[in-house]
């Protein structure tokens, strides 16, 4: 176990305490209420780029350099950013590009900068954008549960206001343009994470990917392209940018996953009816596990706590709230735990931080919940 240096400089004890005011928060993908229960989050995003400037695949460090410093300003100046922070990705720490990853807040490749890559974040995390990454800009919004019209709302904005101080790459044939052609058009993706553990366990969450992938949607893991869904999440997004408007994108969305949502509502009831002991013990299962584990891999983790969830939403697990296991879906991820524990950790350090940050918590949340009870 390496233990974590102080900060050597006044710029990089800065950096600390800017990303310090996000570490003190959930993130704007995780505590939602309502429906949260099954859609975790909703998120929106667009892809732009400047015109008669080079795209960011094919620009030298000058050249990206130079965007950034144009756009800095200007983003930092959007009312619907207001206060925001923005961290050049070149004087952040390896483990400080995986925290802002694993909040969701930027991509993977931002993970590994080149020069003139940065993000500007909206200090409640529920917005954030991306400078140099595959395009030169990358407007997002976060809400927690399904609140896909009010992120499309806060990025049509920002993505006016931009329009308005920078003239963006735009045909009037194609739309904006974009460095990845499925991206050409609208340059919007939109997405929900659904917890879908009930059509798991009925196993018809086959059938349903592969109805969403003919109507145009496609189904990702929890850190979307590339990555497999682990602990019962499934990201749901659109695939088609180029002849639909954003409006139509976002609403054709919501309503799919609210038929999604029904079929996993009457999916956990049939499986309570049916299979009742089959529930209650992958619950308590989970419930023993997490609480007296001593090792414990991010796999496994994420898996356990999706039954902990599970038992939460159903009624079953009374001394715990969903918050608490959403909490835990975060601080439990590879670099908060290095940033809890003050120190840069092996896999096998980091596996029995886990179990130990995991047992903690539940322990606190339940004693908690009794001595209010007495």
């Amino acid at each position: 176990m390496k233990r974590l240096r102080g900060c050597a400089t006044a710029s990089g004890c800065l950096l600390i305490m800017k990303l310090d005011k996000f570490l003190k928060n959930q993130g704007a993908w995780m505590g939602g209420g309502g429906d949260s229960d099954i859609v975790i989050s909703s998120r929106v995003r667009l892809a732009r780029n400047l015109r008669d400037e080079t795209f960011p695949g094919r620009a030298s460090d000058e050249q990206r350099l130079k965007i950034w410093g144009r756009l800095k300003p200007v983003l930092a100046s959007l009312a619907a950013m207001d206060p925001s922070v923005s961290l050049y990705m070149g004087d952040l720490s390896d483990l400080d590009r995986m925290i802002l990853f694993e909040r969701h807040l930027i991509s993977r490749e931002l993970t590994v900068p080149r020069a003139g890559q940065g993000v500007v974040i909206r200090q409640d995390e529920r917005a954030a954008i991306m400078v140099n990454e595959e395009d030169h800009l990358r407007l997002q919004a976060l809400r927690p549960g399904l609140m896909l019209q009010n992120a499309w709302e806060c990025v049509d904005e920002m993505d006016s206001r931009i329009e308005e101080m920078v003239p963006y790459a735009f045909s009037e044939k194609l739309g904006y343009l974009t460095s990845c052609p499925t991206n050409v058009g609208t340059g919007m993706r939109a997405s929900v994470m659904l917890h879908l553990p009930g059509l798991v366990f009925m196993e018809e969450v086959g059938p349903v990917i592969k109805g969403l992938n003919k109507i145009g949607l496609t189904v990702r893991g929890l850190w979307g392209e590339g990555t497999e869904a682990v602990g019962n999440m499934f990201q749901v997004s659109n695939q088609i940018t180029l002849g639909d408007c954003e409006k139509e994108i976002v609403s054709h969305l919501q309503t799919i996953v609210e038929e999604v949502v029904e079929h996993e509502q009457n999916a956990r009831l049939r499986l309570m009816e049916s299979r009742e002991h089959v529930v209650l013990d992958y619950v308590g299962r989970a419930l023993g596990i997490l609480s007296n584990a001593h090792i414990l891999a991010s796999k496994e983790a994420l898996g356990l706590l999706s039954g902990l969830r599970l038992g939460i939403e159903m009624g079953i697990l009374k001394d715990f709230n969903r918050q608490t296991v959403d909490d835990l879906l975060v601080s439990a991820q590879p670099a908060h735990l290095q940033v809890i524990e003050k120190a840069e950790l092996a896999p096998e350090e980091r596996d029995r931080a886990r179990a130990e940050l995991i047992r903690k918590r539940l322990a606190r949340r339940r004693n908690r919940k009794r001595s209010k009870n007495e």
